[in-house]
């Protein structure tokens, strides 16, 4: 018979499984089955911003700016980022998410809310109940 601390490694192990099988399905909607783990926070970052510059991404990240131009150029092949001008200054460019870009951001709150869904879906009011009560004492 299995310890208490082994029950619980197992019944976290499930749900970190089935959160990054909800992740890797909403990659692979994006057509996006192979991306880094890197490429993800760097589309998380630009998401953060909402409107960033190649210096200020470049900043943030600690990487040179060739490396920005390189990763955004393949970020734009892969449809997830595109560049706009400044309106006021031509000479800036900001980087933008596009539709897809943000799916891949929010992939992780998308991919929790399924796991939250099928718990809910699992489990009775009373349940539930305990669960969270249980979950906010282990802060």
């Amino acid at each position: 018979m299995m310890d208490r601390g082994e029950d619980l490694c197992e019944a976290f192990e499930g749900l970190i499984r089935f959160k990054n099988d909800c992740s890797c399905s909403i990659f692979s909607e994006c057509g996006l089955s192979d991306i880094t783990v890197k490429q993800i926070a760097y589309l998380k970052v630009i998401d953060q911003h909402g409107e960033i510059t190649f210096s200020r991404l470049a900043e943030i990240t600690r990487n040179s700016k060739p490396t920005i131009t390189e990763m955004i150029n393949r970020f734009v092949r892969m449809e997830c980022v595109f560049r706009e001008r400044c309106p006021d200054d031509g000479r800036i460019l900001y980087i933008r998410l596009t539709e897809k870009g943000q799916k891949i951001a929010k992939a992780e709150q998308a991919a929790m809310q399924r796991v939250i869904e099928r718990m809910m879906n699992s489990l009775d009011e009373r349940e539930l109940d305990l669960l969270v009560g249980i979950l906010q004492k282990v802060r």
